[in-house]
């Protein structure tokens, strides 16, 4: 471990003693009232409220609004853990991002915080052009039950997908739009799953990042998704690896970057490429909320470096392509 690691890791450590609290239920982490309201602060100033269906709306948006998906990371070898409570520090303090594993953990202990009943449950993502449903632990995802205005509902709830949902689903059997004719139209279906009984699967046609999930009814814990984290971080053969991705969903549709390709997907769908390293940077800043002050400049070169590669990589298969 490097000296700025393990600063970094220290750092963090006395930053969770600031935030936790006492646990809602034996076993799961909360946060302490101040923990909560610098969550609540990191969310845009959210008022939280007492749990009911709106305000789980309004936290679910708030997430996705100031929280991104990404994989930055991952890119740069970076190990980092799935701890809640350490997920909760790495976006609250370093004001950073993550994908399922960090963005779910870490809003369910602020659900829980703010008195919500909230299951983990393992999933498994579809990923174009060719992804096939599985529950295999490579997502995580969450269910709220029992809010006191819809005491009989359970809501679908995830703020790891990228480009999912918007607004949290009722976990039924049904169709579900959500944007409209000024913003991006985003269409989705809860049916029953075929992988295993009684499970569920959630399509998603519009999605570029995924087309489906699906997950068990069973209740999860963290430890279920630590294999997997393992393999996503330092295994050269998938997708995280692959390509550098950070996804922000807005009320309006999405912003995501993929290597240097910047697409705004609105009421009309807007590309363009970034190829200068400073535009690069300002974009991560600007638009996704990520001014990246735990980077080192050596870092910085690197993740510029890779995602040069990637888009040059890109260019060729497109190229290959047209030529065939």
């Amino acid at each position: 471990m490097s000296a700025t690691t393990a600063t970094t890791a220290t750092t963090a450590t006395t930053s969770m003693a600031s935030l936790t609290g006492t646990p809602g239920t034996p076993g799961t982490p909360a946060l302490s009232r101040s923990g909560t309201a610098a969550f609540l602060d990191r969310l845009g100033g959210v008022a939280a409220g007492p749990p009911s269906v709106a305000a789980l709306h309004r936290l679910h948006a708030a997430f996705l609004e100031h929280v991104p998906y990404e994989t930055l990371d991952i890119q740069l070898g970076r190990r980092t853990g799935i701890d809640p409570l350490v997920s909760v520090d790495r976006i609250v303090r370093l004001r950073r991002g993550g994908y399922c594993f960090q963005l779910n953990g870490a809003f369910a202990v602020l659900l829980r915080s703010l008195g919500y009943r909230v299951t983990l449950h393992q999933g498994g993502v579809h990923r174009p052009p060719k992804g096939r449903p599985a529950i295999d632990g490579s997502h995580l995802t969450l269910t709220v039950d029992a809010l006191p205005d819809d005491p009989g509902g359970r809501w679908l709830v995830d703020v790891g997908l990228g480009d999912g949902f918007y607004d949290p689903l009722p976990l039924r059997q049904g169709r579900f739009v959500q944007g409209g004719i000024l913003q991006a139209r985003f269409r989705f279906e809860l049916a029953a799953s075929e992988v295993r009984a009684g499970a569920w699967q959630l399509r998603h046609p519009d999605g570029s990042g995924f087309t489906g999930m699906d997950f068990d009814p069973a209740p999860a814990s963290m430890a279920d998704f630590e294999r997997r984290h393992a393999y996503f971080s330092t295994s050269p053969d998938t997708h995280f690896r692959q390509l550098c991705t950070v996804v922000r969903r807005h009320a309006a549709g999405s912003d995501v970057l993929r290597a240097l390709t910047l697409t705004r997907r609105a009421r009309t769908t807007v590309r363009r490429t970034l190829e200068r390293r400073p535009d690069w940077f300002a974009v991560l800043d600007e638009v996704f909320g990520l001014p990246l002050g735990d980077l080192s400049e050596a870092e910085r070169d690197l993740l510029w470096r890779r995602v040069v590669s990637q888009h040059e990589a890109f260019l060729v298969r497109q190229s290959r392509r047209c030529s065939a």
